[in-house]
């Protein structure tokens, strides 16, 4: 079915603080609009008042025809316990729902319910829709396509990071709705699985609205671009794709700048002008008032006809001043520019792990000889599932051996960025969590780096828990400032960053000296950080590339 989904006037906030007003937008079929905009802007509350899961604080969101679906899928996808992999799937395909009202009609039209006929058509005509009548074929289809082995029975808390990406692309796969609002698809997701979730996203017909941080998903994807600018508190679309969205808005930008200095330089020179003849005015009177009592009656009308004379023109300036049309200045950009501290030099070997083999569940890495020297910058890929993760884990000595041995270098101070960010996932306040990873600041002093980090007084007594992903990354960015380390281990850490701040990681990135192990799919990252070795996970084992 086609649908057009429509946003009037929108306005939103939190609080006192607003987030974006006015909001017009249009989502039409074959549409792929990329949402963008710093952490915090709005994107995910736009998203959620797009789908109908919120109220606007102004405007209204309308969908024609009203009876068409609308899919959101959330960039943390939940998973509840007891859920099987199937289960899991139906519910994020909206064919749990639909089967249920279905059961549900089902029994109205048997009870002889008034209406139960129409109440019937409508819900098998949602249920057919939306892929149920054979969904169980098509699931068993797409997991299988994607790797994912563990059955449809498995629970879906007992998968690994990378087995709970593939469910959550298998139900983006499978799904059947006629919009789609997709918060951060791309997250955790490997070359292949991304190379599936582009050909998806291109290959719809419905409208899709796709938040996503990942540059290279969004160049091959999106059709137009919405940023919501939190420093001007502006709304652009843009058309066309999103290599024309970054010229658009740096022609935007730097026009608006010359604008503002143009009316600046225009009227801080008529001021001076004014000031000017304001000053001659006030020296012809005074002239005027010393020489009053000569009998010179032509050189009196002289100097009082000039004094005059000044002030006219005194007041035309400002009325040029008052005429002018006020160009506001643009507002600065919060820019995060961070560095990565080091600390002091550790020997000329930093890691190894000698026949090394490691067991997660029924996954087995290894056997692994690996050995990481002083200012390696060492690339990892692999697919999802690989074992990349388990590597870091042995190789850090998180995860116990089953064979072999894992040694860490003398010297070695590791700062690292995990898939979870799990420095912030408990119920202690972020300003605690931090503090507590980093117990030689003050809190005075935990408070200036976070909001460098754009982590301010509302971030910093919320439980870090609470914190947007986005934000915990943030954070976990911030320790790796505020501690000096010589071994940085990053996993994912572009994942749920905003594009400003994964720029500014790849700043920083090539000017730290230390050794560098890198876990990411990000394929313009992989391009922009300098690294000297690549090792791929497959199957449990590693090989250099």
């Amino acid at each position: 079915m086609s649908a057009t989904l429509v946003a009037k006037d929108l306005a939103a906030g939190h609080g006192d603080r607003t987030l974006f007003s006015g909001l017009d937008l249009v989502v039409a079929p074959g549409d792929v609009i990329g949402l963008v905009g710093a952490n915090g802007a709005g994107k995910s509350t736009l998203l959620r008042l797009l789908a109908g899961l919120g109220t606007p604080d102004q405007g209204a969101v309308r969908l024609s025809p009203p009876h068409a679906t609308v899919g959101h899928l959330p960039q943390e996808p939940e998973r509840r316990p007891g859920e099987t992999v199937t289960d899991f799937l139906a519910r994020r395909t909206g064919v749990a729902a639909a089967t249920a009202a279905l059961d549900a009609a089902s029994q109205g039209l048997a009870d002889g319910a008034p209406g139960a006929d129409d109440a019937y058509a409508t819900a098998l005509d949602r249920w057919l829709s939306l892929g149920g009548a054979d969904f169980e074929e098509r699931a068993a289809e797409v997991t299988a396509s994607l790797g994912l082995t563990t059955g449809p029975d498995a629970p879906m808390t007992g998968l690994s990071g990378g087995q709970a990406a593939r469910a959550g692309l298998a139900s983006l796969l499978l799904s059947r709705y006629d919009v789609f609002l997709l918060d951060e698809p791309t997250n955790d997701l490997d070359l292949d699985g991304l190379r599936r979730l582009e050909e998806f996203v291109t290959g719809l017909r419905a409208g899709t609205v796709v938040v996503s941080h990942d540059r290279e998903f969004l160049a091959r994807t999106a059709t137009k671009v919405l940023e919501l600018d939190l420093a001007q508190q502006q709304i652009a679309l843009y058309t066309g794709g999103y290599a024309a969205y970054l010229e658009e808005r740096a022609t935007a930008r730097r026009h608006a700048r010359e604008a503002y200095e143009e009316y600046a330089d225009t009227r801080a020179g008529l001021e001076a002008r004014a000031r000017t003849q304001r000053a001659w005015m006030e020296k012809g009177v005074r002239n005027a008032r010393r020489k009053a009592t000569d009998n010179d009656k032509i050189g009196r009308r002289f100097r009082t006809e000039t004094s005059e004379k000044q002030a006219a023109k005194a007041r035309q300036t400002e009325r040029l001043i008052e005429r002018l049309d006020v160009v506001e200045e643009p507002r600065k950009e919060w820019e995060l520019r961070m560095t990565i501290a080091a600390a002091p030099r550790a020997g000329e070997v930093v890691a190894t792990l000698r026949g090394a083999c490691a067991r997660r569940g029924s996954f087995v890495l290894g056997p692994v000889d690996l050995q990481i020297d002083r200012a390696d910058r060492v690339a990892v890929t692999g697919a999802n599932g690989s074992g990349k993760s388990t590597l870091l884990a042995a190789l850090l000595g998180r995860l116990p051996l089953e064979e072999g041995s894992a040694a860490l270098g003398p010297g070695v101070v590791v700062g690292e960025v995990d898939q979870a960010r799990g420095l912030f996932l408990g119920e202690d306040a972020l300003l605690d969590a931090f503090g507590a990873a980093v117990p030689d600041l003050t809190p005075a002093d935990v408070r200036t780096l976070l909001a460098k980090f754009g982590l301010k007084a509302a971030h910093v007594l919320r439980p870090a828990a609470t914190l947007s992903p986005g934000e915990r990354t943030r954070a976990a960015l911030a320790v790796l400032q505020a501690r000096g380390v010589n071994l940085l281990v990053l996993d994912e850490p572009t994942n749920h960053l905003d594009l400003p701040a994964i720029e500014q990681l790849e700043s920083a990135l090539a000017s730290y000296e230390g050794t560098l192990l890198l876990v990411t799919h990000d394929r313009r990252m992989l391009e922009a950080v300098h690294t000297t070795r690549r090792l791929e996970v497959a199957d449990g084992k590693v090989r250099e590339l």
